[in-house]
């Protein structure tokens, strides 16, 4: 008998960009009339081929994770400037972080 190998599924990005967000404390009570334009835009990244994946963090949500494939991170920085979240003052801080997959 041949030895048998694990190929992965799927072909993965070596290397990925995270984008941290951290939520003002009463973002649940103001998001509201933003939610859908965030999330439209997100789709439209994963749609494109630049988000992987993303969320909001902690119960109740404190923050959100952006995952971006190995994109320029100026796209990144643009993308976190103009969504409705940013421009309506609901992240406190955001920051993006290169992730190598391993």
């Amino acid at each position: 008998m041949g030895s048998t190998r694990l190929r992965p599924l799927i072909s993965l990005p070596v290397r990925y960009q995270i984008l941290f967000y951290d939520y003002v404390d009463d973002v649940l009570e103001r998001r509201g009339p933003y939610r859908e334009r965030h999330l439209a835009g997100i789709r439209a990244e994963r749609e494109a081929g630049r988000v992987v994946m993303a969320g909001a963090v902690g119960d109740p949500p404190h923050g959100a994770v952006i995952v971006f494939g190995d994109v320029d991170r100026d796209l990144i920085e643009a993308f976190a400037g103009s969504d409705p979240y940013a421009e309506a003052g609901l992240i406190a801080a955001w920051r993006v972080e290169p992730w190598n997959v391993v």
